[in-house]
């Protein structure tokens, strides 16, 4: 690990309000990278808003191409309406929402992690377009990060996009969304009987899908580790090759299930609560879930404080964790 990397972040420390990612990153010995700073906000932008997420990018390149494949349609017996209402109440990010400061920051989030996916073969990752998002403990956003990244991406042209709800002890995302939803993921593993197709939700959002959880078992762990889950994995990461899949997971330190899960996916958005979240939480929830390479930080929470830091200050310490 370069030196000189690392001596920079001690520097920071050393001068005072370094953020939570710098501090996780020197104690963990993970180089952090200086983000590329968008253009400042325009005279009269709202300011921040608690729900904020600032980021800071890992190098990525100023813009990714289209992703030019072969559209597929994926098969799903049930279409549902998603509450956008609801979602803008909860200050999430809607087809409609105005350019703001939140739909500027999860661009930013998402460039990265599309070009992990998609990008040129000495950029891709392996299994790059499955994602979990996850955090250390509850509370942290994980879930509204994982909905936002989703709307987000379906925005783009050409990119289908797989919404599942795998926190299995607490399952929001049909609420959150605002429909109701009884079986799931859980189902389909346990059930060879049952197709996707059965439980998969298209919304009203072209190219956006949503998988719930399904029912509560006590043995969810054992069925993400089972060779049916890995069988399943595989299906959904190419069968579509212009399909992103997001796992809204379970907290770290609450479950065994995001360890599991971390062993299926390419890539890791790990949520960070701002002035909240210790530094020695971070390290032991990574230790976790460093069977998949590469692991973004993401600080949510974060107060404006008035400086010269806008959005963009705080995304990821890099891949290969």
């Amino acid at each position: 690990m370069p030196g000189d990397l690392i001596g920079r972040a001690m520097e920071r420390l050393q001068q005072g309000k370094p953020s939570l990612v710098e501090r996780a990153a020197a104690k963990l010995g993970v180089e952090t990278q200086p983000a590329e700073r968008p253009a400042e906000p325009a005279a009269g932008a709202p300011p921040a808003q608690r729900n904020g997420v600032h980021v800071q990018e890992t190098a990525a390149p100023a813009s990714v191409p289209p992703i030019e494949v072969p559209k597929v349609v994926p098969r799903s017996r049930r279409s549902v309406k998603i509450d956008w209402g609801g979602l803008q109440l909860q200050g999430m990010i809607t087809p409609n929402s105005s350019a703001s400061r939140l739909t500027e920051e999860f661009r930013i989030i998402k460039r990265p992690l599309i070009t992990r996916a998609f990008g040129d073969p000495a950029e891709r990752v392996e299994r790059g377009n499955l994602i979990m998002v996850t955090s250390a403990r509850p509370e942290e956003g994980k879930t509204f990060v994982a909905i936002n990244l989703a709307i987000s991406m379906a925005s783009e042209r050409g990119l289908n996009v797989l919404l599942i709800d795998s926190d299995f002890h607490h399952p929001s995302l049909p609420e959150r969304l605002g429909f109701s939803a009884e079986l799931g993921l859980i189902d389909v593993l346990s059930d060879r009987k049952l197709d996707l197709s059965e439980v998969l939700l298209r919304t009203d959002l072209p190219n956006f899908a949503v998988l719930p959880a399904g029912s509560t078992t006590p043995e969810t762990t054992e069925i993400l580790a089972s060779q049916r889950m890995a069988a399943f994995v595989d299906e959904v990461s190419r069968r579509y090759p212009d399909r992103v899949v997001i796992f809204d997971a379970p907290p770290v330190l609450a479950s065994s299930e995001p360890s599991v899960l971390a062993g299926h996916v390419g890539q890791i958005v790990f949520v960070i609560e701002a002035e909240s979240t210790s530094a020695t939480v971070v390290q032991d929830a990574l230790g976790l879930i460093s069977n998949c390479p590469n692991i973004s930080l993401l600080l949510n929470k974060r107060q404006s404080d008035g400086t010269t830091e806008g959005f963009g200050s705080y995304y990821g310490y890099g891949a290969g964790t």
